[in-house]
């Protein structure tokens, strides 16, 4: 026998996720920018587009010798996304800060660093640009230095650090769930 539990538990169907999708657009206020620096993967380039295609990023900053969403085999995990987000090569981190912030962006940095603070008491409230570094060595001291905050995201397990494109993905949901949760 089907209950109404049951019948709420199917998978929504295309229509269904646009409307859904709707509202929280409707729901969301602030500009999110993503400032990339120096990741090379296209791998973790395609994933951090679709990640800011689901998210609004409104548009994505490249910095250093960061791949661009047009490479080929950033595609694999993009999945056509990379036509939603606009992108440009800032040039410099330093370069890439002053485009943030020449837009009228808070540049918040997503680090393990001293004086990082967790990612949920991050200053992430109005028009903000979240930026992450590459996969080996995180985010360069100048981008670091151009930052207005700093923020990490807090791990229990014995890992010390996420991949790059899951912590922009963990960072850009952040961003947006306190825009969400605000009174």
């Amino acid at each position: 026998m089907t209950g109404p539990t049951d019948q709420a538990r199917k998978q929504l169907r295309p229509t269904d996720v646009k409307r859904l999708n709707r509202d929280w657009r409707r729901r969301t206020e602030h500009r999110l920018d993503l400032l990339v620096e120096s990741v090379t993967q296209p791998f973790n380039i395609g994933s951090i587009v679709r990640s800011a295609a689901v998210f609004g990023v409104e548009h994505l900053w490249l910095a250093g010798n960061a791949t661009r969403p047009d490479h080929r085999n950033v595609a694999k995990t993009a999945l056509g996304t990379e036509r939603l987000v606009t992108w440009e090569h800032a040039g410099t981190a330093a370069q890439a800060a002053a485009a943030v912030r020449a837009a009228g962006l808070r540049l918040i940095a997503v680090e393990l660093t001293g004086d990082a603070v967790p990612l949920h008491e991050a200053p992430l409230d109005g028009d903000v640009c979240l930026a992450v570094g590459g996969e080996d060595h995180g985010c360069s001291p100048a981008l670091l230095a151009a930052a207005d905050a700093v923020a990490y995201i807090p791990q229990i397990g014995r890992v010390g650090s996420l991949n790059v494109a899951v912590a922009t993905a963990v960072a850009l949901a952040e961003a947006r769930r306190r825009e969400w949760a605000a009174p």
